[in-house]
């Protein structure tokens, strides 16, 4: 495993590339720690970036609304303040940045840039209209993670915010560091040997099954002691279940309410956590050695049990008052019902299907998370193998790799390019099930779980080939700028449209040259078209209809659509799910695409297309 000095280097390259401005730098921080931590980007989510000078303390922030379908509850902001380099000095950053930061909020400072007076205009409106499970996220992006000094300074701005702008107020903390120990974690699981002593009381049933009461002190300690070990307590719950804004310090005030009023009543109400664990050794009765382990149920559990504990058991004061005695007389008596599963060293299915199903009975969505999925496992050093181009099924995978890359410019394969397991997910979406707006709006459909991501990996001829089509139409978008930094302003919201349109017509030219045209065919068509050098005439014909399509003024343009001249919103209208779908919402595409087609037959190099399509896929790619 390379060094976190080494995965820095390669991780900041690309935010630090042609000498940005300080206010720049900041927003390509703000940008890809977003991305790697929370997997948001502007194709998915609106990311708004504020001005330097006159951010009012938000660097960058992220509108999330609630979805009850993908299992998002309530509303969520997230303000992201980015620290890049020696730009963090410590507590005094901390400090002063959340002045600024509630300065704005409460409407006391006048020298905003426009960006950031609409933004907060839509933070107050917010704040008037929150709801009990509405949330605001206030988060301190670093280079290097906080020390624990300064992580107390962070919980005093969660206090403080609180006592300003109610429970809905939240903080948090990501790192370059934190993204490398994860990615160390997913390299080290199995070579290396965290063990973690547990206190608790279980009985066994069968070999793999413990099952038992454990003391909340006790949990807490155990805690402690990942942390100390591991450096990062987030690492407890990497092989948890994730929803789209994932597990990170979501506090249910439910449950710490119940710990700090009635702790004795905890095990009552509560249903519980599981452990997964490599392997389990009993020391004594009542106390046990875990290696490798993992939460995979009960991270809102454990984190209110940390938070709550860590706030009134670890602040200090050598005099408590009969107050604090009696509630910790009382907290001695309260236990968490406690499963520990021994998956063993080579229990990857039984971890990942342990995972699913104890998160299947509560209202916690699947894990966001592909690299625990078996098929994927099995695709990408299939892909990489066969076309030379790295599959990243872990965010900060490839990070890693082209910092080992640089570190062993002799090793092999050596690659230049990489996918992102993820986005290619939408790109298939978007082209062979024509869902552009979906594929544009939403992240837990292609989640392990969702129903996109079911409808794609169920299908029975999806894998590697449709993987590295799909990297093909990408590819192929990316050559004509689409998406973020688009030099041509009908490109910057159209990257899915163009992709639905230019698969469209690859379908097209097969069913009208009688040729095979079921979504596994497109796939090999797409891959020998691209071999052969022709697959920009699909790119070149689609990019011109969607830059025709986004002119207002033009015949048959998105702007007279009947629709869009109810809505007068843009955005929502390409993030609909009935994009490209019959004629009553868009028409006017479907007139544009079918005119397109007719064009292309016309003026395609039909005979060169039909051979092309015809030859023998190449073994490999030569990409590396």
């Amino acid at each position: 495993m390379i060094s976190l000095e080494q995965f820095e280097l390669q991780w900041l390259e690309e935010v630090v590339a042609s000498d940005p401005s300080t206010t720049h730098l900041g927003h390509r921080f703000a940008e890809k720690i977003l991305r790697d931590w929370h997997e948001i980007d502007a194709s998915t989510a609106e990311v708004i970036l504020c001005d330097g000078a006159g951010d009012g303390g938000i660097d960058a922030a992220v509108f999330v609304a609630e979805d009850q379908t993908e299992g998002i509850e309530g509303d969520t902001w997230i303000l992201i303040q980015s620290k890049y380099g020696t730009a963090f000095t410590g507590s005094d950053t901390i400090s002063s940045e959340a002045q600024k930061l509630f300065a704005t909020l409460e409407g006391k400072r006048e020298k905003l840039s426009s960006l950031s007076v609409e933004l907060v205009t839509r933070l107050r409106n917010f704040l008037s209209n929150r709801g009990p499970k509405d949330r605001l996220e206030y988060v301190l992006a670093t280079t290097r993670r906080l020390t624990p000094e300064e992580e107390e300074y962070l919980a005093n701005i969660k206090t403080l915010g609180r006592a300003k702008f109610g429970d809905c107020f939240d903080v948090d903390s990501v790192s370059v560091e934190t993204i490398y120990n994860k990615v160390a974690e997913e390299d080290a699981f199995g070579t290396n040997k965290l063990q973690v002593k547990l206190k608790t009381i279980v009985a066994s049933s069968g070999n793999i099954l413990l099952v038992g009461a454990t003391r909340l002190t006790d949990v807490f300690q155990f805690m402690q002691q990942y942390k100390s070990a591991s450096g990062d307590l987030d690492l407890l719950y990497e092989k948890n279940v994730r929803k789209f804004l994932g597990n990170k310090r979501k506090v249910n005030k439910g449950i710490e309410a119940t710990i700090e009023h009635h702790p004795e009543r905890f095990g009552l109400y509560n249903n519980g956590i599981t452990i997964v664990a490599e392997e389990v050794t009993k020391v004594s009765t009542d106390e046990l050695v875990l290696t490798n382990p993992f939460i995979v149920n009960g991270c809102q559990t454990t984190k209110s049990i940390w938070s709550v504990l860590q706030r009134k058991l670890n602040s200090g004061g050598t005099a408590p008052s009969d107050k604090q005695k009696d509630w910790e007389a009382r907290l001695n008596t309260a236990v968490v019902i406690t499963k520990i599963v021994v998956v063993g060293s080579e229990g990857e299915e039984l971890l990942t299907e342990t995972t699913r199903y104890t998160n299947s009975q509560n209202a916690v969505g699947e894990k966001d998370f592909i690299a625990l999925e078996k098929d994927f496992r099995t695709w990408a050093p299939q892909f990489n193998s066969k076309y030379g181009v790295f599959l990243e099924i872990q965010r900060g995978a490839w990070e890693a790799r082209k910092a080992y890359q640089r570190q062993n410019p002799l090793a092999e394969p050596h690659y230049a390019e990489a996918a992102y397991a993820f986005d290619l997910l939408k790109a298939y979406a978007a082209g062979w099930l024509s869902e552009p707006g979906i594929a544009y709006a939403k992240n837990p459909p292609f989640a392990p779980g969702g129903s996109i991501f079911n409808k794609i990996t169920n299908s029975g001829n999806f894998g590697v080939e449709g993987l590295y089509s799909a990297y093909l139409m990408q590819k192929l978008a990316n050559e004509y700028s689409f998406g973020r930094g688009a030099k041509v302003q009908t490109r910057g919201q159209t990257r899915y449209l163009f992709i639905m349109v230019a698969v469209d017509l690859v379908k097209d030219f097969l069913l009208n040259n009688q040729l095979e045209y079921s979504l596994s065919s497109i796939g090999g068509a797409v891959i020998r078209l691209n071999e052969a050098g022709l697959l920009k005439h699909f790119g070149d014909a689609a990019v011109q209809l969607i830059d025709d399509y986004l002119t207002n003024g033009n015949e048959d343009c998105l702007f007279v659509e009947p629709e869009f001249q109810k809505m007068q919103d843009l955005n929502a209208f390409l993030k609909s799910e009935k994009l490209g779908k019959g004629e009553d919402f868009s028409p006017r595409l479907r007139t544009q695409i079918a005119m397109t087609k007719k064009i292309f037959r016309k003026s395609a190099p039909v005979a060169l297309m039909k051979t092309a399509i015809s030859a023998p896929l190449c073994d490999a790619i030569p990409t590396y």
